[in-house]
């Protein structure tokens, strides 16, 4: 008589990360503190996740009172959204696609955001647009596999932002300080969240007075 043979059940196969985003995100903070925001189903669109967002807002300071930030490849807004609902006085937000953008419209209209305005287009050539020394803080989150993008984007960036002010930049490789410091900005924090890099840089006022030609010794 023969045995039969134990069933062995088959291994599932890994999850994969999803091509598109999740419906919806939350804002976590400020006057629209848990309020949930419609997601366009755009596949490469990676909302900021709740805790590096909250450790973002963290190393900002919770208070982004009378602040002018830009959201330079806004994606899912998210990170515009939060700095307007924790009373930023004007946020730009530079989107190219068409279906994300409406969605950001419709979110702008959804929470009477006035201090919100949303352009269509790239976000280092909106950057170019902006004066100099104009914004409080910048937030990037160029798409990876955009070759040169990142690069044009902090020098864009450190361009608009104040002595003084921040630079928040997504990447999927980790900023070195000496690099950081080649764009005259200083590694302010860093921190990793799955694949993803994310760093806040402030921006140092030599090396604005090294590079401007209109100062004299």
């Amino acid at each position: 008589m023969s045995k039969l043979k134990p069933i062995t059940p088959k291994k599932k196969p890994p999850a994969k990360r999803p091509s598109t985003p999740p419906g919806e995100v939350r804002i976590i903070g400020g006057q629209w503190k848990r309020t949930k925001l419609s997601v366009a189903h755009f596949p490469g669109l990676r909302p900021t996740p709740d805790r590096v967002r909250e450790t973002v807002f963290n190393w900002l300071g919770q208070d982004m009172s009378d602040k002018h930030c830009v959201d330079a490849f806004a994606g899912t807004g998210v990170l515009g959204f939060e700095a307007a609902s924790r009373g930023a006085a004007h946020v730009l937000m530079v989107e190219q696609q068409a279906q994300v953008l409406s969605q950001l419209l419709s979110t702008v209209t959804k929470l009477q955001a006035n201090m919100v305005k949303v352009e269509r287009g790239d976000g280092v050539s909106a950057m170019k647009m902006l004066a100099a020394k104009s914004i409080d803080v910048v937030f990037l989150d160029p798409p990876f596999d955009a070759i040169g993008v990142a690069d044009a984007a902090l020098a864009a960036a450190r361009r608009v932002v104040k002595d003084g002010g921040y630079i928040y930049y997504e990447s999927p490789k980790a900023l070195t300080e000496d690099a950081a410091q080649e764009l005259g900005l200083q590694l302010h924090r860093h921190g990793k969240a799955g694949m993803v890099h994310y760093h806040l840089l402030q921006c140092l006022a030599a090396h604005s007075k090294q590079n401007d030609p209109s100062q004299t010794p």
